[in-house]
Parts: C-alpha cells; sequence; structure tokens
C-alpha cells in the first residue's frame, strides 16, 4: 500500500506557502493504519527496544499499539504540566521561542533500550528534546521511528546518530 496516497495535503495550512501533510486520511482508513503499524513493527522490531516513548499528542497513537505488538512498556513524553510525578525537563527551540517537554525521571527500567515514535519529523526539535530525556534517565536511546519525515527541512540530519526510520518521505 502506498501510504502517500492516503495521507491527504492541505495547501497553505496553517499559512500561506505551507502543504500541510494531514494524516487524520490515513488514522480513517483501517487498512492504512494496520499496515502503518505493522511496517513500524517490522522495522523496529530489529531495534531490540525494551520501552516505546510516545511524544505528545501524535506520537501516542503510533507509539502505544507499536508498544503493544512489540510486548514492551510504553512512556509517554508530555507538554509541560501534564505529568503528576517527578520529571526530568528538556527545552527545544521553535521557530519564534521555545517550548518544553517532560518525562517522568522512572519511566524506564535503568539501562533499558527506547526508541521513539512520532507521526512527523520536520526540523527535529521534538525528537532531539526527546532524545535528551531519554539520556537525563540513563538509559539507551536505541532509534527513532516516524511515519512522516519532511526530509527538506533536514531534522533527520540534527538527530543522534542512531538509526532513524521513516515510511514516507516529502
Amino acid at each position: 500500500m502506498d501510504l502517500k496516497s492516503v495521507i491527504r495535503e492541505i495547501p497553505d495550512f496553517p499559512k500561506p506557502g505551507i502543504s500541510f501533510k494531514d494524516i487524520t486520511t490515513l488514522l480513517g482508513n483501517p487498512g492504512a493504519l494496520k499496515h502503518t503499524i505493522d511496517l513500524l513493527e517490522t522495522a523496529c522490531r530489529e531495534l531490540q527496544p525494551d520501552y516505546v516513548v510516545g511524544i505528545e499528542s501524535r506520537g501516542f497513537i503510533f507509539g502505544m499499539p507499536l508498544a503493544d505488538r512489540l510486548n514492551v512498556g510504553f512512556a509517554p513524553v508530555r507538554k509541560p504540566g501534564k505529568l503528576p510525578g517527578p520529571i526530568h525537563r528538556a527545552e527545544y527551540e521553535l521557530e519564534y521561542g521555545s517550548d518544553c517537554l517532560e518525562l517522568h525521571q522512572d519511566a524506564f527500567s535503568p539501562g533499558s533500550r527506547v526508541i521513539v515514535v512520532d507521526d512527523l519529523i520536520a526540523t527535529g526539535g521534538t525528537a532531539i528534546a526527546t532524545a535528551e530525556l531519554i539520556t537525563k534517565t540513563g538509559c539507551e536511546l536505541a532509534g527513532f521511528g516516524f511515519v512522516v519525515e519532511l526530509a527538506d527541512l533536514g531534522g533527520r540530519k540534527k538527530l543522534p546518530s542512531v538509526p532513524v526510520i521513516s515510511l514516507v518521505q516529502y
């Protein structure tokens, strides 16, 4: 199945000149959704993770079923103030300003291998911040898995030197 054929492109969103890659059409297609999770499972199994991390919020959509299929734990990386326990925090730069992400300090067993899953990689800011959070726990970053990669924005080149999986490139 060609996943690009089920990802809707919306011109001039959120601003003129941007061609937004809308995965809600993929999510609404049961065959395409299953195929996406199948592809992620096959590619990520080789990374031998102990945990999958999903980045808020669309990373949860793909990370939870992937963790289930791989029979490993799942941990959410959230926006500030959403996690109740002691947290690690990582800031990252946006086009105008900065933001941050948080992860529970006890999200993983010591020495675990962790993969990061999200719907899309563009400039790489959230993925880099998530990698930093994993490092703060003392665990090993085993790789990244993305459904969509906006290759021209160069996010992949900024990531740590671990395997990077992307199913669809634009």
